[in-house]
């Protein structure tokens, strides 16, 4: 008999290939109308925003809320808890954590301190690594 180390904490998420990763050569905005379930390509349009001096910042938070929330649902499909390491090195997790970067800085962006903190705690929690890879 097997008992699992309680300790441990939660087993690492690891999410399935995302479509989008395959799209090269294509505007976001095109990737997005292929895929719009991908984490990944609304990541990708928010990080477009953010670093676009004549997009508004409340586009790239809708973005990247949305980025957001398409990862939310891919995670639980693949067995994630509600927390837990979704690791960086991992490159298909990478969609969910630069969406949620993504929504750590518009939110800080737009005003919303509660929101910019949580998603940072978040991030960090989920992985270090993004983190500091994403938000330095």
């Amino acid at each position: 008999m097997s008992f699992d180390d309680l300790m441990a904490g939660p087993p690492a998420t690891l999410l399935p290939v995302d479509p989008a990763a395959q799209e090269t050569g294509l505007a976001p905005h095109d990737v997005v109308r292929r895929h719009p379930e991908s984490p990944l390509a609304w990541a990708v349009l928010a990080e477009a925003a953010l670093n676009d001096e004549a997009t508004d910042d409340v586009t790239a938070y809708a973005y990247a809320r949305v980025g957001y929330h398409r990862s939310l649902d891919l995670l639980r499909r693949n067995g994630w808890k509600g927390h837990g390491p979704v690791p960086w090195s991992h490159v298909p997790n990478r969609g969910f954590l630069r969406a949620l970067a993504a929504l750590t800085i518009a939110a800080g962006r737009i005003g919303e301190t509660a929101e910019e903190e949580r998603c940072r705690q978040f991030l960090t929690d989920s992985s270090a690594e993004a983190a500091a890879e994403l938000l330095m």
